[in-house]
């Protein structure tokens, strides 16, 4: 067991002819007392500090510990985001390509559509020219001619073409 400054201050030694001086031992003791008394205090505050250090490192420790678990969630948060997102940007891409691709169909055909019309009206168009044409020939012959008597068999002639046309 150590020796406490009280078992120092305690001790008594035994008288001897020509012994130590009495009060030069009883100082040196003193002092002695006095630089041991101020190492226990000394000893005493650093293992408080210890302590209070050995708290707070455990308190960081422990926020270590949370912040990395914070990371980890939060990395795998970011790549559930970026996965996410990344799925999102494929249908998009997808539904727009089905737009485009439905969107090109019907110009197609509805530029097949109108192609049939115009080439309709153009047969259209040919037949009332031609018709037209005759009509004016027509006109013309009579009109050289001076005979009358012939603008009955072209009437009868303009009434087959309308019928056959229709």
């Amino acid at each position: 067991m150590p020796l406490t400054p009280l078992d120092i201050h305690n001790k008594e030694f035994s008288k001897a002819f020509r012994g130590y001086d009495e009060d030069e031992v009883n100082e040196f003791l003193d002092q002695v007392i006095k630089d041991y008394e101020m190492i226990i205090r000394e000893k005493k505050e650093l293992e408080e500090k210890t302590k209070e250090l050995n708290e707070r490192l455990s308190h960081f420790s422990s926020i270590e510990q949370t912040l990395n678990k914070s990371i980890l969630v939060a990395q795998e948060t970011a790549e559930d985001v970026k996965s996410n997102a990344q799925k999102e940007a494929k249908l998009i891409i997808k539904e727009a390509e089905k737009n485009a691709d439905r969107i090109i169909n019907e110009a197609l055909i509805k530029s097949r559509k109108i192609q049939t019309e115009i080439d309709e009206l153009k047969k259209q168009s040919k037949v009332f020219r031609n018709r037209f044409r005759m009509l004016i020939e027509a006109q013309l012959e009579m009109i050289q001619m001076n005979d009358w008597d012939h603008l009955m068999e072209y009437e009868q002639k303009d009434k087959e073409l309308e019928e056959n046309r229709v």
